[in-house]
C-alpha cells in the first residue's frame, strides 16, 4: 500500500514518499495521508520549512498502476480518485503556507511529476528522469493535474511529456527552468537539508506571505477548468483505457486500434 512518512526537527517538516520495490509510486492511501500531512502542517505554527523526498533512491515513479483496475474503468469512481485523492493531496500542497524544497533524485514520473510542481523550490540528481508517459496507458492527465504542470513546468514541457511520452533528464529539466539546482547523488540530500535549514532560520511570517502573495499571482483561470470537468472521465470504460493498462500489468505492448 505504500505510505506517508512525517518527521519533524527544529521546525522543518520532512515528508518522505515511500513505497517499497514500487520506486515510491502512489497508492490510493498515500494520496489520502498526502492530504493529511499538508493539512497538519499549514495548521501546525512551529513548521518553517518542508522537505519532501523519496526513500530508496527515488522520488515516485507515477501511480500505483496495480490499482487500477479497481475503480479506473469506471468514470464516477475514476472522478473520485482524481478529484478527491489525487487533488485532495495535491491541493493540500499547493494550499500550504509553509516554503517547501523537493529533493529528487531516480524517477520523479506522472504523480511525482506533479508533487514535485507543488514545491517551492526543487534540487534534482544529476541521473534524475522527469515523464509522464501516461499514453502508454492509454488515459491522459487529469484537467486539474494538466493545468498545475503546464504551469509550473511549462506548456511545451508538457506537452512533450503527454503527447510524445518524453522522458528527460536532470540538466534538460534544470535549463528548462523547473530545477534550481542539479547536483551529483552524493551532494543532494545534504544540499537540500541546507536549503531547508537556511529558509526555517528566516521570517516565518514572511515566508507564509509570500507563499500567499505568489499563489495569487500565479491562480490559473478556473472557469477553464471547470468547462472540461463534466466529461474529463467519460473515457473509463473506453477499449485504449482498458488495454493500456492490461498491457502494463501483463507486462507486454499494448495495442491500440
Amino acid at each position: 500500500m505504500g505510505q506517508i512518512s512525517f518527521a519533524g526537527e527544529d521546525g522543518v517538516a520532512f515528508v518522505t514518499l515511500d513505497h517499497g520495490g514500487k520506486y515510491n509510486a502512489m497508492s490510493r492511501q498515500m494520496w489520502r495521508q498526502l492530504r493529511e500531512v499538508f493539512t497538519r502542517i499549514q495548521a501546525g505554527a512551529e513548521w518553517r520549512c518542508v522537505l519532501v523526498r523519496g526513500q530508496a533512491g527515488h522520488f515516485c515513479a507515477g501511480g500505483d498502476i496495480s490499482e487500477y483496475p479497481a475503480f479506473r474503468f469506471d468514470a464516477e469512481s475514476l472522478r473520485a480518485f482524481h478529484e478527491d485523492d489525487v487533488w485532495g493531496g495535491l491541493g493540500a500542497m499547493l494550499a500550504c503556507d509553509v516554503p517547501i524544497v523537493a529533493a529528487i533524485e531516480g524517477n520523479c514520473m506522472g504523480a511525482g511529476v506533479e508533487i514535485a510542481s507543488c514545491c517551492d523550490i526543487r534540487v534534482a540528481a544529476r541521473s534524475a528522469k522527469f515523464g509522464a508517459p501516461i499514453a502508454r496507458l492509454g488515459f491522459p492527465m487529469a484537467p486539474r493535474e494538466a493545468e498545475l504542470v503546464a504551469r509550473v513546468a511549462g506548456e511545451a514541457t508538457a506537452r512533450e511529456m503527454l503527447l510524445e511520452a518524453a522522458v528527460l533528464d536532470a540538466a534538460e529539466m534544470k535549463a528548462r527552468g523547473f530545477l534550481n539546482a542539479m547536483l551529483d547523488e552524493s551532494e543532494l540530500m545534504p544540499q537540500a537539508q541546507a536549503r531547508a535549514w537556511r529558509i526555517a532560520k528566516l521570517a516565518p511570517q514572511a515566508a507564509r506571505l509570500n507563499k500567499q502573495t505568489l499563489r495569487a499571482l500565479a491562480a490559473p483561470s478556473q472557469p477553464a477548468v471547470e468547462k472540461l470537468l463534466p466529461d474529463a472521465y467519460t473515457y473509463a470504460d473506453s477499449p485504449e483505457h482498458r488495454e493500456g493498462i492490461s498491457a502494463f500489468l501483463s507486462k507486454r505492448v499494448p495495442q491500440f486500434d
